[in-house]
């Protein structure tokens, strides 16, 4: 009788003792953004949203949407970790689902599922790591700008752009990024393990492929889309409830910034969200989306 009455509490669908299966979308880069005005995917924004996803105890599994092109490989690993705890605590199956792209940090978000689902145009992969950046050495001198540096340590202008670039700072570089990456292909073993088809040079290669491609590959386990899977597995009446991923303000907007911030926060925020805005856009444009 007690069941019946919390029962009838509870939102339309989920109260009809339908099979559940919550879903949490993951959009966007990976790391942690400077302005208030730029959505992104990090462990202190996602730890609450990941905590409720797996909180409905009666729930048949989980399901993750991603859809990123990658971006920090602390907050990937980080985020994947936090997933893997609470499926484990709570022992729920995990589905993740790939859109557009699941790519680098975002593919190894991905492996925290035990099942990947793709579509067939889905971009997958791109296991590897990459450091970017401009050098203006022969610009400075030409507007007649005079650099000056003074520094404790001699490795704290490693890589200045108004800098020539010197070998033993690039072997630095190339060092660091073979460990982070490392550490992601060991992961991607562990989770996939006999799935991976192919040879390790050319799937750890930072190579990415369409989501028939991936199949191929071992990186993702079957071709479908959430709807069409989660009904074959579970029922047609299986109810998809989402899990927000932000504070939501007036009109469903995300809340503004905190009303402590001065003119000119707002404005270097804003400059910051501009420069941010242009690198996402480049990261998108890496998998021609």
């Amino acid at each position: 009788m007690a069941f019946e009455r919390l029962r009838a509490l509870l939102p339309g669908p989920l109260s009809s003792g339908a099979p559940v299966v919550p879903v949490l979308r993951l959009a966007g880069p990976i790391g942690v953004r400077t302005s208030p005005f730029q959505q992104s995917l990090s462990l202190a924004g996602l730890a609450g949203p990941i905590k409720r996803l797996f909180s409905l105890k009666k729930a048949e599994a989980v399901a993750i949407v991603i859809n990123s092109p990658g971006g920090s490989p602390v907050q990937s690993n980080l985020i994947f970790k936090r997933i893997r705890q609470l499926a484990d605590e709570n022992e729920k199956k995990v589905f993740v689902f790939v859109e557009d792209v699941a790519a680098s940090g975002g593919y190894f978000i991905a492996v925290a599922g035990d099942e990947i689902i793709a579509d067939p145009s889905s971009i997958v992969g791109s296991i590897g790591v990459v450091s970017a950046s401009f050098g203006f050495v022969e610009a400075i001198g030409k507007i007649g700008v005079e650099r000056r540096v003074h520094t404790a340590g001699e490795k704290k202008v490693m890589f200045d752009p108004f800098q020539p670039e010197k070998a033993e700072d690039v072997k630095r570089l190339k060092a660091l990024q073979k460990d982070i990456h490392e550490t992601f292909t060991g992961v991607v073993k562990s989770r996939r393990g006999d799935k991976l088809k192919g040879e390790e040079k050319d799937l750890f290669s930072g190579e990415f492929w369409t989501g028939n491609k991936a199949l191929e590959l071992g990186l993702i386990d079957r071709i479908g889309d959430l709807r069409s899977v989660l009904r074959a597995e579970y029922g047609d009446k299986v109810v998809t409830p989402v899990i927000p991923t932000q504070k939501r303000g007036f009109f469903g907007l995300g809340r503004a910034p905190s009303v402590g911030y001065s003119g000119d926060a707002i404005a270097r925020a804003a400059a910051n969200g501009l420069i941010e805005a242009v690198e996402e856009r480049d990261m998108w444009a890496r998998y021609g989306l």
